[in-house]
């Protein structure tokens, strides 16, 4: 039911806002933040009821009404996480994706499961984008992944980020079951792991054949995919391909437990948070809010109430919009 609703229209919580002014809008926010204290109340109705593209061009129009630069006006007045939000806001997709991959790269660690998540599940379309901006700066994405990761979790990013996955909705069956043998064979059927032949399959073939072939897998040998990648794999490695499985079986489900991850027990994953609620405002937070309050017993809306504060917390539930 749900993929049939999800194919039926627009699935995001945040859309073009009618007959939106830029100029109006520009001088809400001029006025928000000039004199003494800020109105965080006026931003945070203003930004959340516009969509991406109607509030980054709102950037030049801000140079052109006043000389001057919005974000350094933004940054100057506000603080915490909601600054962090309201700037990730400021972006276009791309752009906010390429910053959240250079920071997961650089500096001491890797956050992996953020390469791995903005991989797995962006279109073609939107790795290329990202690939052309990341570019503009100091070097290829390849060449960040490269100098970070190592072994077959760097083969697995790799393959992700060049963008090349079969888009067609078209699924043949016989060719679902070769390769439903293809990795039983690399996997559970041999002494060892062919991780290459994993990569070959999980990040060229699209989501519909994938998706059967996942079927045809477990009706030959009995077993879920994602329990023979837990059983052959391990580390980075292991996270990384049952996150894209389980982008390719249920893309909303698979950002609903990553929201519900982030939240739970001690202390708040805010960067993931911010991440998720920004990027799939207006793509599938609908269907992430079902997916939410299926499999965790409480909505989304309750969630993010009970697990943040103050501004951040009112700009996210915008971003939610509203209760299950």
């Amino acid at each position: 039911m749900l993929a049939l609703r999800a194919k039926s229209g627009f699935r995001g919580t945040i859309s073009d806002f009618p007959g939106a002014d830029p100029l109006k809008d520009v001088e809400v926010l001029r006025k928000a933040m000039k004199g003494f204290g800020t109105d965080e109340q006026a931003i945070i109705d203003l930004l959340g009821s516009r969509s991406n593209k109607q509030r980054v061009p709102l950037l030049v129009t801000f140079k052109t009404a006043y000389g001057k630069d919005l974000i350094k006006d933004l940054k100057s007045e506000l603080s915490g996480n909601f600054e962090k939000v309201v700037l990730a806001m400021m972006k276009t997709p791309a752009q906010f994706d390429a910053s959240e991959l250079k920071d997961a790269i650089k500096g001491a660690g890797t956050d992996e499961a953020c390469l791995i998540e903005i991989l797995s599940s962006r279109t073609n379309a939107e790795i290329q984008e990202i690939n052309r901006i990341y570019k503009a700066g100091m070097c290829s994405l390849e060449e960040a992944i490269s100098g970070d990761t190592s072994g077959h979790f760097r083969r697995l990013l790799i393959a992700l980020a060049q963008g090349n996955r079969d888009e067609r909705e078209t699924v043949d069956i016989s060719l679902a079951k070769q390769d439903a043998q293809a990795l039983y064979a690399a996997g559970e059927n041999k002494l060892g792991t062919d991780e290459s032949k994993f990569n070959a399959i999980l990040c060229a073939r699209s989501k519909p054949h994938l998706r059967a072939v996942f079927h045809e897998y477990q009706q030959m040998c009995g077993r879920d995919i994602e329990k023979s990648i837990c059983r052959e794999m391990s580390g980075d490695l292991e996270s990384g391909m049952l996150a894209v499985v389980k982008c390719i079986k249920n893309t909303p489900a698979y950002f609903a437990e990553r929201l519900h991850k982030a939240m739970k027990g001690a202390g708040t994953k805010d960067r993931t948070l911010i991440r998720i609620m920004v990027s799939r405002s207006e793509i599938d937070m609908l269907d992430i809010r079902q997916e939410y309050v299926k499999n965790y017993g409480k909505s989304l809306y309750t969630a993010i109430t009970g697990d943040t504060s103050g501004d951040y917390r009112k700009l996210l539930l915008k971003l939610c919009g509203g209760n299950d």
